[in-house]
């Protein structure tokens, strides 16, 4: 196999003396080198987020429980299912946005039980570098029917929960959908008082930009992991 590169002969690096060449200047100087133009930094932002798994059927046998999930389609025209979630407003919590984001992308109202965990991951959009932090919460079922009104959103649909490993597109909202199963364990045995304390979280002081990454955040069944993400239990992060 010939090399893709190979070494150039010692014909081929003599200079050249052609007339194109450079010549000394009139004072006697060489044209220095030619200096490329540095490339522009990109901005850095963070942004922060909230969204919830709400189950319909908690309190019931784990066969007849359903979660709400939205799906998007991908610039490769794949369906990719995921939990709802969206911005945290100026003088929200991440509570009341995990509960608005639901109801405005499923049609669900939900009310939260306990904090599932954070993911947070790196993306480059319009001339921008964004670090987005998202905080995830368990919810139960109050009332409403499933509505696909949101633009942003192409279908929404009742899963079994038990079929979430298989459905979700994102490796680590499958890993949170493994805490919420525990945490229904946990309430199934114990009740309600058995679940961690929600952990605190202050509303939301300064408004801030809303980078679209729908389409643009990798498959990851198919990718490595990176460095940089969290799934955990620790709630509200910075």
């Amino acid at each position: 196999m010939q090399p893709t590169n190979p070494t150039p002969s010692a014909d081929a690096i003599k200079p050249s003396h052609s007339n194109g060449s450079a010549k000394p200047s009139a004072e006697g100087h060489k044209p220095g080198p030619s200096r490329r133009a540095a490339p522009d930094r990109l901005r850095t932002v963070h942004e922060t987020s909230a969204g919830g798994l709400v189950i319909d059927g908690i309190d019931g046998p784990k066969d007849d429980q359903v979660a709400a999930l939205i799906g998007r389609v991908d610039r490769r025209g794949r369906m990719l299912w995921s939990l709802p979630k969206g911005h945290i407003e100026m003088g929200e919590t991440a509570e009341q946005t995990a509960i608005r984001e639901v109801a405005e992308e499923t049609g669900i109202q939900g009310s939260v039980l306990a904090a599932l965990g954070s993911i947070d991951y790196w993306f480059v959009t319009e001339g921008r570098r964004v670090h987005k932090t998202v905080h995830h919460y368990l919810l139960r079922f109050l009332e409403g029917e499933l509505s696909d009104e949101d633009v942003e959103v192409s279908e929404v649909a009742w899963v079994p929960v038990k079929e979430l490993p298989a459905k979700l597109a994102y490796a680590d909202e499958r890993r949170l959908a493994e805490v919420a199963g525990e945490l229904i364990d946990r309430l199934h045995t114990d009740g309600p008082t058995s679940l961690p304390p929600l952990p605190h979280s202050s509303p939301r002081r300064r408004s801030q930009t809303h980078s679209h990454t729908r389409n643009r955040r990798p498959d990851e069944s198919t990718q490595p992991p990176k460095p940089g993400r969290r799934a955990n239990g620790c709630g509200q992060g910075p």
